[in-house]
């Protein structure tokens, strides 16, 4: 997420710092980005020269105190509470006071990361959508104490990305899609799991029947099976809501390892098929497994 976010800011013309404490995930990170590029290049999308120029707009640092100077500084780190409020805890002493801090968390209320921050009022959710550089939703939310100000830097920042935004008024754990997409995969994972409908099945009656490009289930292998899981888990935990508690077969599949797209396997299969599936230009054909088939939106050109 964090490489994404990095990529569409650069394209719209700002320079980018990307932060982390491992050299080798910022090597990645700028790899997976000159990539994403490249086959925006291919289709057209933008320009050679745009792709370099935005590419070098992108610098690198291991060390939050790169932060020091940034109009805003977006956190993208691992869906635990404690290790945001860290992040958001230590940007405090190195941003200016009018330095808007936002998170990209799915499901943790923003009022929480916020307690850890100064200036509280200067923190906002800014939840982008994977894959980024084709997403064009930005899901902004407001915590307790989120500025006005905030909010207007906050879209400003996102719609000059590319990004078209909605806004959660009022900070509940999930927010508004999350809690959506996350009891639809609920359900259908229960559904799945005893034995009432294949996964294939599944899918292809929520992409013909209601009109969705993909359906849940290959939704929840796109997103990675673990992240829903832990998003379902904090709205679990926020609501005691019974909907919201992640069904066995989706605690299973995380266990085991099989998280979806990024693991070669979830509830479809993956392994072998082009790392290029999910992203501009991407194309290839899955084989039938036991656990069911890749539905066809998997199959299929992304345009933006």
């Amino acid at each position: 997420m964090g490489s994404g976010i990095a990529q569409v800011t650069s394209l719209s013309g700002a320079d980018v710092t990307l932060i982390d404490t491992d050299e080798g995930a910022l090597d990645r990170a700028l790899a997976a980005i000159r990539s994403s590029l490249d086959r925006f290049v291919a289709k057209e999308k933008t320009t050679a020269e745009a792709a370099d120029a935005a590419l070098a707009r992108i610098a690198v640092a291991t060390d939050l105190k790169a932060a020091a100077g940034a109009e805003i500084a977006v956190e993208a780190v691992f869906e635990r509470l404690p290790v945001k409020q860290e992040v958001f805890r230590t940007l405090s002493t190195i941003v200016a006071p009018e330095t808007v801090l936002a998170t990209n968390t799915s499901a943790i209320p923003i009022t929480e990361i916020a307690a850890a921050a100064t200036h509280p009022e200067r923190v906002v959710g800014t939840h982008f959508f994977s894959p980024v550089p084709m997403m064009r939703l930005c899901e902004l939310v407001r915590g307790i104490h989120t500025s006005d100000e905030a909010l207007a830097k906050a879209r400003a920042f996102a719609e000059a990305a590319g990004k078209t935004c909605v806004v959660v008024n009022r900070d509940v754990a999930g927010f508004a899609t999350t809690r959506l997409i996350c009891a639809l995969v609920n359900e259908a994972a229960r559904l799945v799991e005893n034995g009432v409908i294949s996964a294939e099945d599944l899918d292809t009656a929520c992409r013909l029947g209601f009109g969705h490009p993909m359906g849940p289930l290959a939704t929840a292998d796109l997103t990675g099976i673990d992240v829903i899981a832990h998003a379902t888990e904090n709205i679990y935990e926020d609501t005691a809501d019974p909907q919201f508690f992640p069904p066995a077969l989706l605690r299973r599949l995380v266990a085991a390892g099989e998280i979806g797209r990024k693991s070669g396997k979830g509830f479809f299969d993956y392994e072998g098929l082009s790392t290029g599936l999910w992203t501009a230009g991407g194309a290839a054909t899955a084989r039938r497994v036991s656990r069911g088939r890749v539905p066809a939106p998997a199959r299929r050109r992304w345009s933006r």
